[in-house]
């Protein structure tokens, strides 16, 4: 019997659904997913998707706008450092064992460790841009520059 996963799925339109799925696969171009909300199961296409969090559970933890990069975070045994800009603008840093540019897309792991989500599969459709390694340090020191000047000017 597959496993059991808590998900929640962001799509490239801005919405989101809670629910659980067995059959997800990133050699595949799309997956089930049963609702939380008791509604019937949906098929959802991989290229619909902004990214896929694996969750520890549905009620999450205080999300929280401050942009906190890498800081002593220990990694993933023998992970690379990933900074991911979406389209949208959210950054999202952490580790990755997989990332090939030119896919449908890849893992990767929360560089907070108290964060919720166990780890996050990123749909390279709706990516502006992903650096690795010392450039994902780069990318986290920009965009914290760039939000602060556009604080100041409010």
């Amino acid at each position: 019997m597959a496993e059991l996963n808590k998900v929640v799925a962001h799509f490239e339109d801005g919405s989101l659904l809670k629910g659980t799925t067995a059959d997800f696969n990133v050699a595949k171009p799309s997956f089930h997913l049963n609702p939380l909300n008791g509604a019937p199961g949906v098929e959802v296409f991989c290229r619909s998707l902004k990214a896929l969090f694996f969750v520890k559970d549905f009620k999450g933890g205080p999300h929280s706008s401050a942009l906190k990069g890498f800081g002593n975070a220990p990694g993933t045994p023998g992970g690379k450092k990933i900074a991911v800009r979406f389209k949208d603008g959210e950054l999202l840093c952490g580790f990755t064992l997989s990332y090939v540019p030119g896919r449908e897309g890849f893992f990767m792991f929360p560089a907070d460790g108290d964060s919720n989500n166990i780890r996050i599969f990123v749909a390279n459709a709706n990516v502006a841009e992903v650096r690795v390694g010392t450039d994902a340090d780069e990318l986290v020191r920009r965009v914290k520059s760039e939000r602060s000047r556009a604080a100041m000017k409010v």
